[in-house]
């Protein structure tokens, strides 16, 4: 927990500490500072951010609305911390969601939006190209292809639910597992094929190659659990062994 409030980039339109403290909490969240399960004490964090606790109450609040934190009686604030169950649920809640936005995006989405994803992608790739295919991990809001896609939906009730009710929940697991080998190259590839999709205006496809998106990052979650109960197996297995 190295990090200070000054080296976290705060938004220039931010203009409370109310909200400056909001912003880096979550940022530290978002890229595992405070890790999943971690208890978030008032003091410790009152001072690693220079405020007073009425500011941090406020921000811990506003975080707990985004379900980035939890706070539970008895037991205080705990960053969020998802089973595999949650997870893999969320992956199928996106799956549906993103499918349906996406075939709206492609009937709604002015010629202008989408030479504006065309050229957000054109970003993303030096951006991969620059770490070595090592992550694609997007900014948030309109530097993020999935929010640009369901902001230009146009549909109110898709859009809120995908760009706030479960928004900053999805990017931090998007950010967790945006480093899986092979993975940043080959979602490149699939936005790709979605903005092909979009800008044919051809909705049915549009929403089956998100879809599939979606699913090809939902199996290599579960490849990788896999891998990792193994491991685990392996070591317990190890440990009665000696």
């Amino acid at each position: 927990m190295g990090a200070t409030l000054a080296s976290i980039p705060i938004p220039s339109t931010v203009q409370t500490l109310a909200d400056q403290v909001f912003e880096a909490l979550q940022s530290a969240i978002i890229t595992g500072d405070l890790k999943p399960g971690e208890k978030l004490r008032e003091p410790e964090l009152a001072r690693r951010f220079g405020t007073s606790r009425g500011p941090l109450r406020d921000a811990l609040r506003r975080l707990e609305g985004r379900h980035l934190v939890t706070n539970t009686p008895n037991t205080g604030a705990r960053v969020v911390s998802l089973s595999h169950g949650q997870l893999l649920d969320l992956y199928h809640v996106r799956e549906a969601l993103e499918g349906m936005t996406c075939r709206l995006a492609a009937e709604h989405m002015t010629d202008s939006e989408v030479d504006e994803l065309a050229s957000l992608l054109d970003r993303h790739e030096s951006e991969i190209q620059r770490k070595e295919g090592a992550e694609y991990f997007q900014q948030e809001g309109d530097l993020d292809f999935h929010f640009r896609i369901a902001n230009g939906c146009k549909n109110d009730l898709l859009r809120s639910a995908l760009c706030e009710d479960h928004y900053q929940l999805m990017r931090l697991y998007r950010y967790k597992f945006s480093s899986r080998l092979g993975r940043p190259r080959r979602a490149l590839e699939e936005h790709r094929m979605i903005l092909g999709a979009i800008r044919d205006r051809d909705g049915e496809l549009a929403e089956l190659l998100m879809r599939r998106h979606i699913r090809n990052a939902r199996k290599m979650f579960e490849k990788n659990l896999e891998g990792d109960l193994a491991k685990q197996d392996a070591t317990k297995q190890d440990s009665v062994n000696k």
